[in-house]
């Protein structure tokens, strides 16, 4: 793999951290007890520290395994996402303005950005990135827009549950490239420059094992919150 800059590894691996303590701060902020709030972090540094050590060890690099190893990464991506999602904690996190629930996801902005930035150093393949077929930055710049607009009262409920499905849809597109551009399937081409390697490197392996999941579970739990806001109206009016 070509030398990454220092904007896309400190890119990727920063907002890895940054959306890591952001999940941490929502636990806090949704009133949960101090207890929850030190396991949370603990397990949110437990997970960063396992895959990091896993990437370094060169094990997700070796394709050539049945079943390569890199798949199970992918998969436990997906399951925490949804796990998280689904849990007490999401639940905890949909009493959060829902204005936030929709503006954490700027940080896909920025990190479209830095893999923008990858791509060009030749590292993370084209397709990848929005100067291929992935416009997830579409999500990261409409969730500033819906999130102002949630914050002063401006967004009807149709242009959110619209937002939470097109963006979900641009996750999983990007999910799916990811993987089917990978050395097993490379759908895209067989030139190492159309290969999907670069996310079994450290620290680009916390892009699907922390970024996407983290964007997987607030899109659930933005689903979450809708429904409860929908039951509460219903509610009301009977």
């Amino acid at each position: 793999m070509n030398s990454p800059s220092p904007v896309a590894a400190l890119g990727i691996g920063g907002i890895a951290l940054v959306v890591a303590a952001l999940f941490v701060a929502g636990v806090a902020r949704a009133g949960a007890s101090r207890r929850t709030v030190a396991a949370t972090a603990l397990g949110a540094l437990a997970w960063l520290g396992l895959w990091a050590v896993v990437a370094r060890s060169g094990v997700l690099l070796r394709f050539d395994a049945r079943p390569p190893p890199i798949l199970g990464m992918m998969l436990a991506s997906g399951a925490l996402g949804v796990i998280l999602g689904l849990s007490r904690i999401g639940g905890m996190l949909t009493r959060l303005p829902l204005a936030l629930l929709v503006g954490v996801h700027a940080f896909r902005l920025p990190l479209e950005l830095a893999m923008h930035r990858a791509a060009t150093d030749g590292i993370m393949p084209v397709q990848m990135s929005y100067g291929g077929d992935n416009f997830d930055i579409v999500s990261g710049a409409s969730a500033l827009v819906v999130g102002g607009l949630l914050a002063v009262g401006a967004a009807p409920r149709w242009l959110v549950v619209a937002w939470n499905v097109v963006g979900a849809t641009l996750l999983a597109v990007i999910v799916t490239i990811a993987a089917t551009s990978m050395p097993m399937i490379h759908a895209f081409g067989e030139d190492p420059s159309r290969l999907n390697t670069f996310i079994g490197e450290f620290p680009f392996v916390w892009l699907p094992t922390v970024l996407v999941a983290a964007a997987l579970a607030g899109h659930i739990v933005v689903a979450r919150r809708l429904l409860a806001d929908r039951r509460s109206l219903a509610l009301q009016r009977a």
